[in-house]
């Protein structure tokens, strides 16, 4: 099969059918209408407000940002297609511009609302049913927020600034070639490419892969490293000098709606859990007849050869599993491939990874994969596939009360790929590609949950590090610490590991991320063992969690269905469950 040739490709004229067509033109003149008319509204801001005219101006803006977050979603989705493209580049670029300067002028809204007496805010909230939680969220900001045209200047900042690093950083990567020696052959590939040998059954591939990727970062690590510390910098002068935040992750909390000792406590398990994947490791390394680990083991699987999914039979493999648990599922989840809104296939100068981009609860996703026909890659379709559900569930909320928070957004992903692994088990016969599937399982639970907490933890030393004057080697060695640290001896981790920190894209585009993968998977660990001791009554309480979307705090939404992420026994419980995973495998 020719690369890609057989694979879905989105189409993105739903949004627009092109960057430079009358149609962006149009939506831009509207926009600045729709931002003049609200700016004419601004006098009647006052704390003597009517709740029907506060209704109304909210309605407004969402209308207004409904527009703004069409056009910015059109034009992230068509530079991810060829991040290598000047004219997406510059699309992309410029219409990040346009939109800040027009969300500059809508500050005055959020700025009256987080100062407004709280006598008059609670007045309004008590009317302001779908939208409650939206301004119960922004007044928590309150502390933290600047003058309005302090705001001003940052959104104009991060417009030219750190938005536009990560676009930097994102083209300089999605540009790397990555050379390997196949069968005698010297292949010249991209990441998403090279990360199939990372997982090949062939332990010098395994090592080759890996050494021709962080070589490859590793000589760039100095300009990559000086992206992220100008990052760092630019978010602790923000969040830490103006905005007064007690820490650097205290910002994400915030924005998560976690309170930071949850965040702690989270961590606080990972960390000292880290010993039962170094058991799972140990057991790894027999199972495949080898003294210890290497870095370069960690996904290697223990069946001899891998079996291959055609991108039709994984989606069957996918629909199928998901039909099992409630048809309603399946059925949303094939409107990203009815309406054309997957991109599966490998292209040079494509985004790598994947994702599912949810502009409007109006909308059908749209998801990003590079399928390579590995159960690796089937997994992924599961997971971003599952996104995309959970959006069209939470879609009969307003679009101010759509979007979960990012703790609960990997909940439907996460039990999708749970979903798909459950259902494999059950139909496979071979028992060699069983028990590799078992080992899969615990593979991406530390993908997931011990490798997330870890990038988590380095973060929060990064942070402080840059605060203090590190440099890019500073870095790499206190990385290196962090990755003894987390094998504890149980894995043999080479040097040029410690460049793999430049490599994470998260840290660059979303600082402290990467904990809502690790709350996920043990949130979803919760659930799948709720779902299996209970069966179909378990499906109205988890279709809430979802339809839900971000119309309440993770902490409401979760304790409507029993749980307390504030208990340490919670987070516990999932590394229980893990280790009976791991008795399995024994």
């Amino acid at each position: 099969m020719e690369k890609g040739s057989a694979l879905p490709k989105w189409s993105l004229k739903e949004l627009f059918p092109s960057p430079d067509g009358p149609e962006i033109q149009r939506a831009f003149k509207e926009l600045n209408k729709r931002v003049a008319a609200l700016e004419k509204q601004r006098r009647r801001l006052t704390p003597r407000i009517s709740p029907a005219a506060f209704l109304a101006l909210l309605k407004e803006l969402e209308l207004t940002r409904a527009l703004a977050r069409r056009v910015a979603s059109f034009a992230e989705l068509f530079f991810s297609e060829n991040t290598q493209d000047p004219v997406a580049m510059t699309f992309y670029g410029n219409t990040e511009q346009r939109l800040a300067e027009l969300e500059n002028r809508l500050l005055f809204f959020s700025t009256w609302w987080k100062d407004l007496p709280k006598a008059a805010a609670l007045r309004l909230l008590a009317r302001s049913s779908p939208y409650r939680y939206f301004l119960e969220q922004m007044r928590r900001f309150r502390p933290h927020t600047l003058p309005e045209g302090e705001e001003k200047v940052i959104n104009l900042k991060n417009a030219t600034g750190s938005h536009a690093l990560v676009n930097l950083y994102n083209s300089i990567t999605n540009r790397y070639q990555f050379e390997l020696d196949v069968d005698g052959q010297k292949k010249s590939l991209t990441r998403g490419e090279l990360t199939v040998y990372t997982r090949s059954a062939d332990a010098n591939l395994r090592k080759g892969a890996y050494q021709s990727l962080y070589r490859v970062y590793g000589q760039d690590a100095p300009i990559l490293g000086q992206i992220y510390s100008t990052l760092v910098r630019d978010w602790r002068s923000e969040n830490i000098r103006l905005r007064k935040f007690s820490t650097p992750i205290a910002a994400r909390n915030l924005a998560n709606d976690l309170p930071d000792k949850v965040v702690r406590l989270l961590l606080k398990v990972c960390q000292s859990n880290a010993a039962v994947f170094q058991r799972f490791f140990t057991l790894k390394a027999r199972t495949l007849g080898l003294p210890r680990l290497r870095r370069y083991d960690i996904y290697a699987p223990v069946a001899a050869s891998e079996k291959k999914y055609e991108f039709n039979e994984a989606w069957s493999l996918v629909r199928e599993s998901l039909a099992r648990f409630d048809p309603s599922f399946a059925d949303l989840a094939g409107r990203v491939l009815r309406e054309n809104h997957l991109d599966a296939g490998v292209r040079p100068g494509k985004r790598d990874g994947a994702f599912c981009l949810s502009p409007l609860p109006s909308l059908t996703p749209w998801v990003l994969t590079n399928y390579q026909s590995r159960v690796y890659d089937l997994a992924t379709l599961a997971h971003e596939l599952g996104h995309a559900v959970h959006s069209l569930l939470a879609s009969e909320n307003p679009l101010l009360a759509y979007e979960p928070s990012l703790p609960l957004a990997e909940t439907a992903s996460t039990f999708s790929e749970m979903l798909l692994v459950d259902s494999l088990l059950k139909e496979e016969n071979d028992g060699a590609v069983r028990r590799d599937l078992l080992f899969r399982q615990m593979d991406d639970a530390y993908a997931t949950i011990i490798r997330q907490a870890f990038f988590a933890l380095f973060e929060v030393e990064a942070h402080d590090l840059i605060g203090q004057g590190a440099s890019v080697e500073d870095l790499s060695n206190r990385y290196y610490a962090n990755l003894e640290k987390q094998f504890g001896g149980a894995v043999e981790v080479s040097e040029e590991f410690r460049w793999e920190w430049v490599a994470i894209p998260h840290f660059y585009e979303v600082p402290f991320y990467v904990y809502a993968y690790a709350f996920g998977q043990l949130l979803v660990l919760a659930l799948f063992h709720q779902y299996k001791t209970e069966g179909s009554t378990f499906i109205p309480r988890f279709q809430r969690i979802l339809s839900a979307g971000g119309s309440a705090s993770p902490s409401r939404i979760l304790s409507r269905a029993g749980i307390r992420i504030d208990k340490e026994d919670f987070w516990q419980g999932g590394f229980d469950l893990l280790a009976q995973n791991l008795e399995q495998l024994r």
